[in-house]
């Protein structure tokens, strides 16, 4: 079964800017780095890609026929999603122990964890 794995940086000092990541010590930066190589490493797991701040995003609606676009995110919360990952596991609990190896989720952020639908 494959599981999307949705980081949501929330207020983690991860790298969401070079001010936040800047605040960390190098041994924290280098954790970091080194518990998202493990994680890229594990068999089933597909590494997605890192999304820039919630402040650049645009949102699209289509209402009446119009697009509408506006500036920001679908929501406004402090746990923005700032990347995610697939993986491929025999069940739920083997996605849930790869989401609590992600630096963010132990750092003030979170990871929602949902089954994909494939047909």
């Amino acid at each position: 079964m494959k599981f999307m794995l949705l980081i949501h940086q929330g207020d983690a000092a991860t790298p969401r800017s070079p001010e936040d990541w800047a605040r960390l010590s190098e041994d924290e930066q280098k954790a970091v780095f080194a518990a998202y190589q493990q994680i890229n490493e594990t068999p089933g797991v597909t590494s997605g890609l890192q999304l820039s701040e919630p402040e650049r995003a645009t949102t699209v609606r289509v209402h009446d026929g119009k697009t509408l676009a506006t500036d920001g995110p679908f929501a406004e919360t402090k746990e923005a999603l700032n990347g995610y990952l697939i993986f491929e596991a025999d069940d739920l609990d083997a996605a849930i122990a790869l989401a609590a190896k992600v630096p963010a989720a132990g750092m003030g952020g979170a990871v929602e964890v949902r089954p994909v639908i494939e047909r």
